[in-house]
């Protein structure tokens, strides 16, 4: 039998640190295991008796729909809690408090972090947010004048800025590619890349998932052909760690970075760095360190002062995902997105998906069209007369509007949107 205290000792057995976590922080969790227990993560995934549970382990306003967690999610409670805690515990003392008693506990971040992402303790930095992490690769990495870098014309706009200061500053050549929306295949993506290496490409940026269109890119094999011809490849997974399972040998990365206040449910303003060991001396944090941390990956983390209490929350963060488990996790969100998705299409010929739907396709994110409709308006709408958060994608490559529900989301919520956008369809906007 599982009692409460099992449950919460499994999940520091399973190489979780929880320093200071009550158990009844896991309450929510464990009232919901004996329901999921032992059964296929799909079936689960449908199960609105366990699901319901896990969305009492959020506080939020339930006035609005916020189908943008995208963009960011709420934390737990526990999460918040554990942070606002440490908050209020430096703030005694700071210079005692944060610096010599909570700051040490980044150590066992670090270590869980590592282990959920499958690297060692030592290649694992901890940032604020993708943004960060992926500056530090684009800004810390030698190159010269005329030197190549490859990316897509759908890269996020902040990683594009980035680069483009350094093509003034620094001479070197961006090499934009337009990859179709929707993308046809994987070999289709993998040979546009392909298509724009030359004997001076010493980057490849790519997204392991789409932020436009929600699209999972074959990294793998992105990372297979630029090993073969001496390339780097910097993974912008500002989306996808802790949205569904997947480890740095599978992906074959030296580089990877990316945000928690997204799917892994931790503080606002938390996310990772992650660079192979071999590859740490050769790339110069964005604040300078010392020639002695050359080779730590802790110089990534030289920012000056800055709170304890956000990164050590990260832990009770990865133990909340583990009590889910990223199975059933990845499940459930790929039901509530085909949840509205099929509604949508079976309302309308007009409608068309931009993300690949089923239950074994991408992930959460799901970015749906309707011909002859202006979806910025529509977005507007949404918001202004139903208090629906969404995410209208107008560019000059598509229109689409991103979708986004998270664990804590509501069938009734999904329900309400697709409901509301049927009746867009079939009346108009006004």
């Amino acid at each position: 039998m599982t009692t409460r205290r099992t449950f919460v000792s499994s999940i520091i057995g399973a190489g979780v640190s929880l320093p200071v976590m009550r158990e009844s922080a896991f309450r929510r969790l464990f009232e919901a295991e004996p329901i999921a227990h032992g059964r296929p993560s799909l079936s689960v995934a449908e199960d609105e008796t366990y699901w319901r549970e896990i969305q009492r382990a959020f506080d939020l306003d339930r006035t609005m729909v916020n189908l943008n967690n995208g963009g960011c999610s709420p934390a737990p409670t526990h999460v918040l809690e554990q942070m606002i805690r440490d908050l209020k515990f430096s703030n005694e003392l700071p210079v005692d408090h944060m610096w010599r008693v909570l700051e040490p506990r980044i150590e066992s971040v670090r270590r869980d972090l590592a282990t959920e992402f499958g690297c060692d303790p030592d290649e694992m930095a901890i940032t604020r947010n993708a943004s960060e992490a992926n500056e530090i690769m684009i800004f810390g990495l030698d190159l010269q004048r005329g030197d190549e870098v490859v990316f897509t014309t759908q890269n996020y706009p902040r990683m594009q800025t980035s680069w483009r200061q350094r093509e003034r500053r620094d001479g070197i050549v961006l090499k934009r590619v337009k990859i179709e929306t929707p993308v046809k295949s994987t070999k289709s993506y993998v040979d546009q890349i392909a298509a724009a290496i030359t004997p001076r490409t010493k980057v490849i940026e790519v997204m392991h998932i789409s932020f436009m269109t929600g699209y999972i890119a074959p990294v793998r094999e992105i990372v297979d052909l630029a090993n073969a011809n001496g390339i780097r490849v910097f993974i912008d997974g500002a989306h996808a760690f802790a949205h569904f399972p997947f480890t740095r040998d599978e992906l074959g990365a030296d580089y990877y970075g990316t945000s928690l206040h997204k799917w892994m449910h931790a503080p606002i303003g938390t996310g990772f760095l992650y660079v192979r060991r071999d590859k740490i001396k050769s790339l110069w944090p964005l604040m300078a360190a010392s020639v002695e941390q050359d080779n730590d990956i802790r110089k990534y983390e030289e920012i000056g002062t800055h709170p304890a209490a956000n990164h050590n929350a990260i832990a009770v963060a990865i133990a909340f995902n583990r009590g889910i488990g990223m199975d059933r996790k990845i499940a459930r969100l790929r039901y509530l997105r085909d949840r509205w998705a099929k509604q949508l299409i079976a309302a309308s010929d007009r409608v068309h998906m931009i993300t690949e739907i089923g239950p074994t396709k991408s992930g959460a994110i799901g970015v749906y069209g309707i011909d002859g409709m202006d979806m910025g308006k529509l977005g507007g709408w949404l918001m202004s007369k139903h208090n629906i958060v969404t995410t209208p994608m107008v560019n000059d490559e598509f229109q689409g509007m991103r979708i986004t529900p998270n664990v804590y989301t509501t069938v009734d919520e999904v329900d309400l949107f697709a409901d509301r956008v049927i009746k867009a369809i079939r009346t108009g906007i006004a």
